[in-house]
């Protein structure tokens, strides 16, 4: 677990008694050093207001299938605001889709769920593998510099932060958005991204507007085109949940049940030794680290990715960047921040819902090894045979190898307090229908965007 910050949240708390809810919770709360305040200091940290201007383009390009070479995906076919800007699909579908996104999404999968990307301003390493990195520990930070693969390796240093950097990622992917029928490299990929969105005059007007360059008659350059993308995500920060208020000092933020969770997760329940609010966490309930947690291994019927092992039926997670076969299975500990908004949970989507996902973890060996995709509400692709059990198991992390006994209540205390107590509302879906533009400046159809009526919640 991470060192706890020295400077402690202001509690209107403090006069509870400590044998009260309100108190043991406050309390703990103070020792781990969450203030509830973490997005507050996105301004500060970025050094100026956010640009309304340039974060409106970074939305429109979001939605825009131009920049995606393959022409039927873009960011928003992943990153959808139907599931809180995370997937709509237990593993994600990228190229060669039916242009919708939601549950009847359809098409070849990748390897693994698309992230959420909500709060990413505050991440230090982005992906499932956190081959997108600080090296400094802070996304805001380049004096050390951003760490990718290779071709890029350090290159995107220069960048002013992280989500700027990895902005020059997405367009390269061949999976995707960018296909297999282009020829070029990464460098000619996003040369090829700039020809197309410099052809469009409207995309030259609102890049004028924010860019003098442009505004002269220069050419948008990719560089730009990555400060809009991660502008709109700096616009994305939602962590204002119900605990975030509670520890700020009000008064019947969370229920009691999210309450007894909350003292459950941050207790005996050893949740918080890896979804972290402390430090370097940013308060993303999130430790940033890399854990092999021996998630069962989903396999897609169909895919446009090459899958690990003699089987190729398995992921090797982080290794499969450092080549270190030390870092087999290993997989960046997610933010639990609005998770309730996820329709399957963990890097392949394996539960899908939140009970099941943290039932998982207070007892790994036997849920994996009873694992059954049958009885998952999984696509009928993914219901079939699962990778190989017992070598993930074999580098399960200490931290989960000891079963964890709670009651029925417990448990429903604790998924309470993740599903409810975690969930900023302003990021629930029909709260972020409106993102949604009806046309883009590209004249490109927008993709077909499922809202349901209710969003389910585990």
């Amino acid at each position: 677990m991470l060192a706890s910050v020295a400077v402690l949240a202001p509690q209107a708390l403090t006069g509870s008694s400590p044998q009260t809810l309100d108190g043991r919770l406050a309390l703990r709360l103070r020792q781990l050093g969450f203030t509830g305040r973490i997005a507050s200091t996105l301004t500060a940290r970025l050094g100026r207001p956010l640009d309304k201007r340039l974060a409106n383009i970074g939305r429109l390009l979001w939605f825009d299938t131009v920049t995606g070479l393959n022409g039927d995906n873009t960011c928003a076919g992943c990153h959808s605001p139907t599931n809180g800007f995370g997937d709509t699909q237990p593993i994600a579908i990228g190229i060669e889709n039916n242009g919708i996104v939601g549950p009847d999404r359809a098409g070849p999968r990748n390897e693994r769920r698309a992230p959420m990307v909500l709060n990413n301003a505050f991440f230090p390493s982005l992906m499932w593998n956190s081959r997108f990195a600080s090296a400094s520990g802070n996304p805001f930070d380049n004096a050390k510099g951003f760490a990718f693969p290779a071709p890029e390796s350090e290159s995107l240093s220069y960048l002013p932060h992280l989500l700027v950097a990895q902005a020059f990622i997405p367009p390269t992917e061949r999976t995707e958005v960018a296909g297999f029928d282009f020829p070029g490299d990464n460098d000619a990929i996003r040369a090829e991204v700039m020809r197309r969105l410099n052809a469009v005059p409207e995309y030259r007007r609102l890049f004028g507007h924010v860019f003098p360059q442009v505004r002269s008659g220069g050419a948008i350059t990719y560089e730009m085109f990555a400060a809009a993308i991660a502008e709109f995500e700096f616009s994305l920060t939602f962590a204002n949940a119900p605990v975030d208020r509670f520890a700020r000092g009000q008064l019947g933020a969370l229920t009691p049940s999210e309450e007894r969770g909350a003292l459950l997760f941050f207790g005996r329940a050893g949740c918080v030794s890896c979804h972290s609010v402390s430090g370097r966490s940013n308060e993303m309930f999130t430790d940033f680290r890399e854990l092999a947690i021996a998630v069962p291994q989903l396999v897609p019927r169909l895919t446009n990715n090459t899958f690990d092992g003699p089987g190729a039926n398995e992921d090797y997670g982080r290794e499969d960047f450092t080549g270190n076969p030390a870092d087999r299975y290993a997989f960046r500990t997610p933010s639990l921040r609005n998770v309730a908004l996820e329709p399957a949970f963990m890097h392949d989507g394996a539960f899908t819902s939140l009970t099941a996902a943290i039932r998982f973890h207070l007892n790994v060996a036997a849920a994996v090894r009873g694992y059954d995709p049958a009885r998952q509400a999984l696509p009928a692709d993914l219901a079939g045979p699962i990778g190989p059990v017992e070598p993930p198991l074999e580098r399960l992390d200490p931290l989960l190898a000891k079963p964890i006994l709670l009651t029925r209540e417990q448990l429903q205390d604790l998924v309470a307090f993740v599903r409810e107590g975690l969930l900023d509302p302003r990021a629930e879906p029909q709260k972020l229908r409106s993102l949604v533009p009806d046309s883009v400046p590209s004249g490109r159809a927008v993709l077909t965007f499922e809202f349901p009526p209710d969003q389910p919640k585990g």
